[in-house]
């Protein structure tokens, strides 16, 4: 909201204006430093490389991976051994029934996401789930309705929305700089082939490239616009019918009734991973050599053609996964249950968003 300054003509008398005032310099992130978090007992369900990735973020804080569950002894014994976990299990249903466990990573593929959700919210844990959150918004209501029967704490891990490269955009916004909001364009486009990576590629297991990658853009839509009411989407498909190629334009926005979205998405071809918010004041640009959803700089580029930069903070790359872990570790702390950085109800709104997109592109999973 605009904020009211007092101001003196050159007579003397005052008189006050509701213009907004503009920054002179970029903000800092508001973002608790994640090493001073209380430490959680973690296990980790599924052991894949974002499994490793967090591993390596978290050694290098005060939370501790406690054990780790794979569906089978030998995958689960290897990851212990290279990440120095005490406790390692052979099923999932072991893992869960830990006692000493407070919280579990599920960092499975987002197939599996429901069925692994619902397994550890039933033995009392609270989770991160690795994004997407699900493969349908039916499903995240689903887990969202057990978690919060339950009384345990549930976040999407969508690691981006923990970090200060977005709290500083999320100040930007709050304080209007860029007044009203008339565009934003987010893309994320990696060449993943059936041979590098088959899972994205088999309906059975969720693939295309909406869900694996096209779910930055469309949450970052979400984290700026919130959900639209109109969507259209175009697209074509892989050999066995998953989303190969899509773009969808967003509009209806209640918060910003002007402004349209785009988002771009492939598996097919690489490309920079960039977004940009443009607004009748000026525009943030989030680009460079990392993704726009990993660290980096944040650029607020005036109408008037002035620059500012916020430089790039904390770890980078996937040592970044460190932020989200330590944010549970304070809700947790705090017996909160819901992340206002990440709420439940976006969640399952950014779920419908994307139902909505495959509806339209054709893409149906096994089972729906």
């Amino acid at each position: 909201p605009p904020v009211s300054h007092l101001l003196r003509d050159r007579c003397g008398r005052r008189w006050s204006c509701s213009l907004p005032l503009m920054m002179t310099a970029m903000p800092t992130s508001r973002i608790p430093d994640p090493y001073d978090a209380p430490p959680l007992r973690w296990g980790v369900l599924a052991p894949g490389w974002i499994a490793a990735s967090m591993a390596r973020a978290m050694q290098r804080s005060s939370q501790r991976i406690l054990a780790v569950g794979s569906r089978t002894q030998a995958h689960a014994d290897e990851f212990a051994a290279r990440f120095g976990v005490e406790r390692s299990y052979g099923s999932y249903e072991q893992l869960v029934s830990d006692p000493d466990i407070e919280a579990v990573y599920i960092a499975s593929p987002h197939s599996a996401h429901h069925e692994q959700a619902l397994l550890a919210i039933a033995a009392g844990k609270h989770v991160l789930v690795e994004k997407s959150f699900t493969r349908s918004a039916a499903e995240a209501r689903e887990v969202v309705a057990a978690a919060r029967a339950a009384g345990v704490a549930c976040v999407e891990a969508m690691w981006p929305r923990f970090a200060p490269r977005f709290d500083i955009v999320r100040q930007l916004l709050e304080a209007g700089e860029l007044g009203e909001i008339i565009a934003v364009d987010a893309t994320h486009n990696q060449q993943l082939t059936a041979e590098r990576v088959p899972r994205l590629h088999d309906p059975d297991r969720a693939g295309g490239a909406l869900l694996d990658l096209g779910i930055y853009p469309v949450s970052f839509v979400s984290f700026v616009l919130g959900a639209p009411s109109r969507i259209l989407a175009v697209g074509n498909l892989t050999p066995t019918g998953v989303d190969r190629t899509i773009a969808a334009v967003e509009t209806g926005f209640a918060t910003q009734p002007a402004a349209v979205a785009t988002v771009t998405t492939t598996l097919a071809a690489q490309s920079a991973v960039n977004a940009t918010v443009s607004g009748t004041k000026g525009s943030i640009e989030l680009s460079g050599s990392t993704a726009f959803y990993s660290a980096g700089t944040v650029r607020l580029v005036r109408v008037d053609g002035s620059v500012m930069e916020a430089p790039a903070i904390g770890p980078s790359n996937h040592d970044a996964l460190v932020y989200e872990a330590c944010h549970m570790a304070q809700l947790v702390a705090d017996g909160a249950t819901e992340s206002p950085y990440m709420p439940l109800d976006e969640t399952v709104s950014i779920m419908e968003t994307m139902d909505e997109i495959r509806r339209q592109v054709g893409v149906r999973f096994p089972g729906e």
